[in-house]
């Protein structure tokens, strides 16, 4: 099977770029003698085209599509479907069309179905993993990542996107919350960020410098409304304990691995995060083979259906067609 992958989501250094990175390498390293990925967001000659984000869902594909939600966070969000406009019923149109929809969490697959009317049996739940570079540092590695961004000893972390204000990451709200120990924000920044009160910057970061942010932090706070959370995960594989909204999705994917507080409760999800202890428990036992196997299964039910589709039309084109009264073999009567 020739599988076009769109690789434009590898350019982007957060959890998009991060799932199609992990999720393309390790298709490549399953794939059988005879199958083939290539790169491509114009997928002539293909089997199966894979989206691995929304944006990049086409209305005309010429070969049975899937593609990757990872959150509809702003799709729920009134003004944004609003602002979306044109846009976003496009983009729906082209999810209906595809053969089949990949989501992390079984809350995101129910609310593909709510939001863009897509069938249960065509969409998959495929989990998302920690990269093989994201486990326990050194001390000496700790130290050093330490010295390199100007960090203190103890500190809570938060790892994001800070490009542009997002209302529902929630991150002036909690730069802005009474706390001991300090916050640092880890992430691409731009001016705005710089305006936030009493944080530690750090700006874009390796994934070796990141490993070590996580496992020298006391605690990792998520007070994002999104869902499912890679960051949380990539922190458990570090060692570090993880305090987090109340989000069905994250809940769905660490279940009592992380201590929750009530959306809204910023100076609860702040005095968890300084009262965590080590050590934290174990990721969850899924990796990028077993999501990238079960992604390839996802594209051989794919390309199966429109097989039969394709043979169904054959089928029905060839059927002669029957209309009362005519074709009828003449009654031979009694003379």
């Amino acid at each position: 099977m020739r599988v076009a992958f769109d690789s434009r989501p590898l350019a982007d250094e957060h959890g998009l770029g991060r799932y199609a990175r992990c999720l393309l390498r390790t298709l490549r390293e399953i794939a059988g003698a005879r199958d083939e990925v290539v790169e491509s967001h114009r997928p002539r000659g293909a089997d199966v085209f894979h989206a691995p984000w929304i944006g990049g869902a086409m209305l005309h594909s010429p070969c049975p599509m899937v593609v990757t939600i990872h959150d509809l966070t702003t799709v729920k969000r009134r003004g944004e479907q609003l602002r979306g406009g044109l846009r976003l019923r496009l983009r729906q149109l082209a999810l209906q069309r595809a053969a089949r929809v990949i989501v992390p969490t079984e809350a995101i697959a129910e609310d593909a179905v709510r939001h863009f009317g897509l069938e249960r049996g065509r969409i998959a739940i495929v989990g998302e993993a920690a990269d093989v570079s994201m486990y326990p540092r050194s001390p000496k590695e700790i130290a050093q990542t330490r010295a390199r961004f100007g960090l203190p000893e103890r500190y809570l972390l938060w790892v994001g996107c800070l490009e542009h204000p997002d209302p529902t990451r929630h991150i002036a709200e909690l730069a802005a919350t009474p706390r001991e120990l300090p916050l640092v924000l880890a992430g691409r920044t731009r001016p705005w960020a710089h305006e936030l009160p009493n944080v530690i910057l750090t700006g874009h970061v390796s994934d070796e410098h990141l490993a070590s942010l996580y496992s020298g932090a006391h605690a990792l706070v998520e007070p994002s409304e999104h869902g499912p959370g890679l960051p949380a995960v990539e922190a458990l594989a570090c060692g570090t304990p993880v305090v987090a909204r109340e989000v069905p999705a994250l809940r769905e994917v660490l279940g009592e691995r992380a201590t929750f507080v009530a959306p809204g409760d910023l100076g609860g999800l702040v005095a968890a995060a300084q009262a965590a202890r080590r050590p934290a428990p174990r990721p969850p036992a899924w990796s990028w083979q077993y999501a990238a196997r079960a992604t390839w299964a996802v594209y051989e039910r794919a390309a199966a259906s429109a097989d039969g589709e394709r043979a169904s039309a054959r089928t029905t084109r060839r059927r002669p067609l029957h209309r009362p009264g005519l074709h009828q073999p003449r009654r031979q009567g009694l003379q």
